[in-house]
């Protein structure tokens, strides 16, 4: 009898102790949200695997991930896009697996980002070793961490205080983050990472608006370019232009070669982060080089009267309303020009 009281008491104080956790964080003004991890990932890498002529891929970095809105492709072709881009990445590992390990012939959007996309070919440097840790997971996953990503999806679906992030978020509230985030004295000499905080909501498929903070505030805001700089001022590695160019050449060769639709697409960006990238990756030097030797549709946004005055909240990424509109856009532009003939009409 004591040991029933005793289990039922501890059971009620959890309840009761997870129940206020959950009302502080939403007081704080957290909500819900799926953690865009390699789980994620590999779902909608999955899906290529049965994917048809019908269908379109996006391959890119964040910029694709954020510009590039699926309710809105969807209604203006018929067709919802398989989203695998990867945030701070090279696409070029993710568009040599669908080359090398599946059948796809359909379309393939891929954004080039400049510092991203000529970053490097060295598997151990960041830009390239996140995406194809991705790859290398969905190749060699268990059964047993697909089920562990299908039961935890109604809990972040739900739950608040599990919001967590494989980016490593500032503001990520986990146990292991909050951990991470206490102060210590910084003993390394090296420069201290200023605070990156979440910036954007995604759904299960990978569908990934910015948050309406982001657009609006600020000071948020400027706290995510303040990371921008960071990344970009500490970044001691130049471009490797002819290695990632030769690359990406040889995998579109055999794409098109097979008879997939290839397409480029150069995102919009913003401020002092544009005039870097016009300066030092400028688009006669790195953009129309890749185009002509991939003879790919290419679409570069500043060639657009409708696309070229969009500015980036965050010098790098559209809003939520600004990236549907992009999005709507680019597809009647593409469409125009015939280059989605595989695509569904409404």
């Amino acid at each position: 009898m004591q040991l029933k009281k005793s289990l039922i008491i501890a059971i009620t104080l959890s309840v009761i102790s997870l129940v206020a956790w959950e009302l502080y964080w939403r007081s704080e003004g957290k909500i819900p949200d799926l953690d865009d991890d390699k789980n994620l990932w590999a779902v909608q890498r999955a899906r290529v695997d049965d994917a048809s002529l019908n269908d379109v891929l996006l391959l890119g970095s964040s910029r694709v991930l954020f510009d590039i809105q699926l309710n809105e492709w969807e209604k203006e072709t018929g067709v919802r896009p398989i989203q695998l881009a990867c945030a701070g990445s090279s696409p070029l590992p993710l568009f040599h697996d669908i080359v090398h390990n599946t059948d796809f012939k359909g379309t393939i959007i891929v954004g080039v980002t400049p510092g991203l996309f000529f970053s490097t070919t060295y598997p151990e440097a960041g830009p390239w070793k996140r995406p194809q840790s991705r790859v290398d997971y969905f190749e060699n996953r268990t059964y047993a961490q697909q089920l562990n990503h299908w039961l935890s999806l109604p809990l972040q679906k739900n739950l608040a205080f599990v919001s967590t992030s494989e980016e490593g978020f500032s503001d990520d509230i986990d146990l292991k983050s909050l951990l991470s985030s206490i102060s210590s004295t910084n003993r390394s000499g090296k420069p201290e990472y200023p605070p990156f905080n979440s910036f954007a909501y995604i759904d299960e498929d990978r569908n990934n608006p910015m948050s309406e903070k982001t657009a609006t505030d600020t000071a948020f805001a400027n706290g995510i370019k303040a990371a921008w700089k960071f990344i970009i001022m500490n970044n001691q590695n130049p471009p490797d232009k002819d290695a990632t160019t030769n690359f990406f050449v040889a995998d579109a060769e055999k794409f098109q070669e097979r008879g997939g639709n290839l397409i480029l697409v150069r995102c919009p960006s913003s401020g002092w982060l544009k005039e870097g990238e016009d300066k030092f990756l400028s688009r006669t030097e790195f953009w129309d080089p890749l185009v002509k030797a991939t003879n790919a549709k290419a679409y570069y946004y500043e060639d657009y009267e409708q696309l070229k005055h969009l500015e980036c909240p965050e010098l790098s990424h559209l809003s939520a309303p600004d990236a549907r509109y992009f999005t709507t856009e680019l597809v009647k532009i593409m469409k125009a020009d015939g280059v989605l003939s595989n695509s569904k009409t409404n």
